[in-house]
């Protein structure tokens, strides 16, 4: 080889190698992927992590019991259910947050029932007055149907009773309050959580007035006056109404009509100390709307609304039926 041929592969014998290293560079990950696994340090750390998470699973858990009423546990009365495998146990979220919540399955305990309530039945579709805008509304007091449903509707008194909402939460109940301005208007927060809780709010006119002894204007100024405040406090005009005392004439009606009332709700049972009457020798029918006045927010003989509400289920129940939502079926 001659000299200037060794001085040129002198100069170009680098630059070949460096290049060749690059390449072999760019090529080896290429090469590996999917051939061998990673060797990349985040994931051998991920997967240390893993392992640990994994193994902390199968050791057997520590699991701090929920605290039920009275601040016992609720253990052996089935409050959760053990994981997949022996796993952490799963206690089920609570209906609502409270110092005395209880799970939904649980609550009808609280309140003394011997069982949970049974579930109302599907409701028949409603169908849309066909007779114009004016008609004149139904009068009702049942609701035609073989269900075994009743009704429970509340007139007043109800929010003189802090606990009657809890029971209405716990339970699931369905309950429809007729309302008047005077326990509707600012302050009354009581039947805002019942409104958020389900509960029906209809109306029982602004001043609670004999409406028979009034003319048709001032029964149109009672009646379309509380629709009115009902639907700025509560977003949702009223569909229903009940005559104070339950008594009415042709100008409520009428009055009744022009303001967009659907239905006048009476009632066949009535309630006060959870015994019933107006009833079939205390015995319910399907269909049948109960109505619950508590003006001072309890029974006779100090019997609390809550309480004397338990009666009224425990009747319900022993007799065979459910509780329904009154604005389902009319």
């Amino acid at each position: 080889m001659s000299v200037r041929a060794r001085r040129a592969l002198a100069r170009t014998g680098p630059r070949r190698l460096l290049a060749a290293a690059l390449a072999a560079g760019v090529l080896a990950p290429a090469l590996l992927t999917g051939c061998a696994p990673s060797v990349d340090p985040i994931e051998r750390l991920s997967r240390k992590a893993a392992e640990r998470v994994r193994h902390s699973h199968d050791a057997a858990p520590t699991a701090t019991p929920a605290v039920g009423p009275g601040g016992g546990s609720w253990g052996a009365l089935g409050a959760g259910t053990a994981g997949a495998g022996g796993g952490p146990v799963h206690v089920e979220p609570l209906h609502a947050p409270g110092r005395h919540a209880t799970t939904p399955r649980d609550a009808y305990r609280r309140w003394g029932l011997s069982a949970p309530l049974a579930p109302a039945p599907r409701p028949p579709a409603r169908h849309a007055a066909g007779a114009g805008p004016h008609a004149l509304p139904r009068v009702v007091d049942h609701v035609p149907t073989k269900d075994h449903v009743v009704f429970l509707t509340f007139d007043d008194g109800v929010d003189h009773d802090p606990h009657f909402a809890d029971m209405v939460r716990d339970l699931r109940l369905p309950v429809s309050v007729f309302l008047t301005d005077g326990v509707a208007g600012p302050g009354h927060d009581h039947f805002g959580r019942l409104r958020t809780l389900g509960a029906g709010v209809q109306n029982q006119t602004l001043n609670h007035h004999f409406l028979p002894s009034l003319p048709y204007a001032e029964q149109h100024a009672e009646i379309c006056g509380q629709q009115d405040r009902l639907e700025d406090r509560f977003g949702t005009r009223p569909r229903l109404l009940r005559p104070p005392f339950g008594e009415y004439n042709q100008n409520t009606l009428r009055a009744a009509a022009t303001c967009g009332v659907d239905a006048v709700v009476l009632w066949r049972a009535s309630v006060a100390s959870g015994d019933l009457r107006d009833a079939d020798g205390g015995r319910l029918r399907p269909g049948d709307i109960v109505r619950a006045q508590f003006r001072d927010g309890f029974g006779p003989h100090g019997a609390s609304l809550t309480r004397t509400m338990t009666r009224l289920l425990r009747l319900i129940q022993a007799q065979g039926f459910a509780v329904g939502r009154l604005e389902d079926y009319l």
